[in-house]
């Protein structure tokens, strides 16, 4: 599938690992043809007598066993090590990729996705592709083992070897065959359960504190069993479907070493050797077979992520922040005019914000640069608009780092500057990590009002022409609410930004020169896309 796409670094960590692959293979082998012939003729020697054992030759075939030990190990050793480097590479490359498809979709017409879908197919999913990645050198170990053990067989008779090889033919397609028969379905239902556990777990952490509150653990618990007991049933069918492939295996290689030993017309060295050889071989082949098992086990993430992956590429050229006139019903408002729309709870205020911001596509009674919302792009919008919502996301990082979301690389004079305008300037000096004080998801220590003030000066930072103000000084004592509001009208001012604010809030509506209606601004609700 298109998701396992390996960058040339990634094909160059994995050809290595192929090599490191087949060299532990074949020293795999080796080693069992020369323990098999040098155990039974080490014996056959002390049996014939003193002058028979004095006359053996120890020393080589012991320096052999040991040198291709060495040699298995630093092959397996490699092996993991180059494909591991593989895995991690792509999976670290895929995570940024489609993160960043993601982020550049236009929220209008971006793939409907709650925040516990995506996070688990950004990690779950893509963290599923690591055994496929680090399995995928065996496949071709596997052959050439087993083309080598067909080799070390025929020093036992040509017969020998021809029934080996006959057998190793057929192994394949019996596995896959048993592989679809056995596991294919419990596969993919452990890949759906473990989807749908992680989406509801996602979900439930972001509610815990209204869990905690309300005393729905032991509920959140029994919904949580229900899709992990889902999970572990269709597990439990699936590692039945790999013991009787296992048994399968194990009773597949009974019947290679008897026909091997009934076919062989060698000395008994060599049938030894032809008989470890022959349950190498096998064993080695079942490589494929569970290089199968976990691939059918990620199909299902797999076609998860393919979804994602046809989403559009990011577009690197950026829109125009030229500042646009904008319209909102009949009123037509110039670059670095402000107005405040009012209206009751429920009316549709917050759902224009977010339309002219970009992240729904209702139908309003406006225009930006003479184009209905509807018809500009999402780049457009965004490059226009800087939004505060009322209810703010925060990332689990710094402050700084949530700042800078706004614009990378600024500087930590220009965020002091905006945090001054907010009047968080005290409280963050306060802290004793200053900027680079660590929040936790939801804001950490930061109360309601500073998350919100925090949020207005990741706007401010993103120097848009319009600045998008949902309830600004909720939560904000009066002395705090007036001095925000003064220092917020100053910088307008300075900066000569545009204003829509919503607020049922006098203050904040003193900063706005013009009021509109949300009654006049006739709005269609149309879902939202995250």
């Amino acid at each position: 599938m298109s998701a396992l796409a390996l960058d040339p670094a990634g094909r160059r960590w994995l050809r290595r690992a192929r090599i490191a692959a087949i060299l532990a293979a074949l020293a795999g082998v080796l080693l069992l043809a020369v323990s098999g012939w040098f155990l039974t003729a080490a014996a056959l020697a002390g049996t014939a007598g003193p002058m028979a054992a004095l006359g053996f030759n120890y020393l080589i075939p012991s320096a052999a066993i040991r040198g291709l030990a060495i040699l298995r190990t630093a092959g397996r050793y490699g092996e993991r090590l180059f494909s591991h480097q593989a895995a991690l590479g792509a999976m670290a490359a895929l995570r940024a990729g489609l993160f960043a498809r993601l982020a550049a979709q236009d929220g209008r017409t971006g793939p409907d996705l709650a925040g516990g879908d995506a996070s688990a197919r950004l990690i779950g999913d893509i963290d599923a592709l690591e055994e496929l990645i680090v399995r995928e050198p065996v496949r071709s170990a596997s052959w050439v083992a087993a083309g080598a053990g067909v080799l070390l067989a025929g020093l036992a008779g040509w017969a020998a070897a021809l029934a080996l090889l006959l057998l190793l033919a057929a192994l394949p397609p019996l596995l896959d065959r048993a592989a679809r028969r056995l596991t294919r379905q419990p596969a993919h239902d452990a890949a759906e359960a473990l989807g749908a556990l992680r989406t509801r777990y996602v979900e439930y952490a972001a509610a815990r504190a209204e869990i905690a509150a309300y005393g729905l653990a032991d509920r959140v618990t029994g919904d949580l069993s229900r899709f992990a007991a889902d999970l572990d049933a269709a597990r439990a069918r699936l590692h039945r479907g790999e013991g009787v492939i296992a048994a399968l295996l194990a009773g597949y290689a009974a019947l290679a070493v008897a026909l091997v030993l009934r076919l062989a017309d060698a000395p008994a060295p060599r049938v030894a050797l032809a008989l470890l050889v022959a349950a190498g071989a096998v064993e080695a082949m079942a490589g494929l077979a569970r290089t199968a098992f976990r691939r059918a086990g990620v199909a299902a993430g797999l076609r998860r992520l393919d979804a994602l992956l046809a989403l559009p590429e990011p577009v690197a050229a950026p829109a125009s922040t030229e500042a646009m006139p904008l319209r909102l019903g009949g009123l037509d408002l110039a670059p670095g005019a402000r107005v405040a729309v009012t209206g009751r709870s429920g009316s549709g205020k917050t759902v224009l914000l977010e339309t002219l911001a970009g992240l729904r596509g209702a139908a309003v009674d406006a225009a930006v640069g003479g184009l209905a919302p509807a018809a500009c792009s999402g780049a457009m919008l965004r490059a226009q608009f800087a939004l505060a919502p009322q209810d703010p996301a925060l990332i689990a990082g710094t402050i700084a780092d949530n700042l800078r979301l706004a614009r990378p690389g600024v500087d930590r004079e220009s965020i002091w500057a905006v945090l001054r305008v907010v009047a968080l300037e005290d409280r963050i000096g306060g802290f004793p990590e200053g900027l680079d004080t660590r929040l936790g998801e939801a804001g950490g220590t930061l109360s309601g009002g500073e998350r919100k003030r925090l949020s207005l000066a990741r706007a401010l930072l993103a120097g848009r022409p319009w600045l998008l103000l949902d309830e600004p000084t909720e939560g904000l004592d009066p002395a705090t609410e007036s001095e925000m509001v003064a220092r917020l009208d100053a910088w307008l001012a300075a900066s000569n930004t545009g204003l829509v604010l919503v607020s049922h809030r006098r203050a904040p509506i003193g900063l706005a020169g013009n009021v509109v209606a949300i009654e006049d601004i006739a709005t269609s609700p149309c879902r939202t896309r995250v």
